[in-house]
């Protein structure tokens, strides 16, 4: 008893984070798996084969929902990213201006308001707007309106976070050296919050290419993403095209998160390169 309590106090830690990993992971390497099921029996693995990765790319409503997805996600990640940059640049370098708490207020409420309430309004919103001026029709364009709404509260958050740790000092000594806020903006503030950005980009790729309750009200007819295709199958019964589908996304997002990751552990070391390089030389 002894011994299991030592073990216990030695390893609950590692036990536990097991636990965690397989809770949240084992249902992901078991789609994967099936993905190359030879049948159709769920939970019963019959052979490897290719079969509904074949059915996959001969289904054009699940091809042209994942290129619409995607097209969608590289707008909204884009927009996320710059939109999300401007505001945090606001909340954290204009601490004092008038309608600072309403402003915030905006950019942080589709963070805590459910999306069937954002969907819901967005579509109100369109419809008037499209009785009175005749524009937009439900579509790709107002999918991404949706999105970017949502995308850029969180880029906001990450960007905000990152820009609050930069030393403002440095900023100062370029401007002392003749820079214009233009040029510090572009030439040290930009570079220093780069990598939080990349995040924020990622992030919000994310969120909206498995967005569905949002994607649901904005769009429009024959117009659909994966993620609705794929509910839309679910509801029908299991179909294993679904399974490899959802296998390309989970690869997409893995090398997505390897990518920022390799990049993210360049910029430290050549961060760390040059501040050796730059104490060196002070020495």
């Amino acid at each position: 008893m002894r011994a299991i309590n030592r073990f216990l106090q030695a390893h609950l830690g590692r036990i536990w984070l097991l636990v965690v990993y397989l809770f949240l992971y084992a249902p992901l390497v078991f789609l994967i798996v099936f993905s190359f099921n030879s049948t159709r029996q769920d939970g019963v693995f019959t052979g490897f084969s290719w079969r509904w990765y074949s059915a996959l790319w001969a289904d054009t409503r699940l091809v042209e929902g994942f290129m619409l997805s995607l097209n969608v996600a590289l707008v909204t990640a884009t927009l996320s990213a710059i939109l999300g940059s401007m505001a945090a640049f606001v909340l954290v370098r204009y601490e004092r201006f008038r309608g600072r708490p309403i402003f915030m207020g905006l950019v942080n409420a589709p963070l805590v308001m459910p999306e069937v309430i954002i969907g819901l309004s967005l579509l109100l919103l369109m419809v008037a707007v499209q009785r009175i001026t005749g524009w937009p029709d439900r579509g790709m364009g107002t999918i991404v309106l949706g999105h970017t709404l949502l995308g850029m509260a969180y880029a906001t958050v990450v960007i905000q976070s990152r820009l609050r740790e930069v030393d403002r000092s440095i900023e100062e000594a370029a401007m002392d050296l003749g820079c214009r806020p233009l040029q510090v903006f572009f030439l040290v503030t930009l570079p220093s919050i780069a990598p939080a950005m990349v995040a924020a980009w990622l992030l919000t790729f994310t969120l909206s290419f498995d967005d569905v309750v949002i994607s649901e009200f904005l769009s429009g007819p024959g117009v659909t993403t994966l993620p609705q295709v794929i509910f839309s199958y679910a509801r029908r019964g299991i179909n294993p095209s679904i399974y490899a589908a959802a296998t390309l996304l989970i690869s997409l997002v893995s090398m997505g998160v390897i990518v920022y990751s390799v990049y993210v552990a360049r910029q430290q070391r050549l961060r760390l390169r040059e501040v050796n390089a730059a104490v060196s030389v002070s020495a």
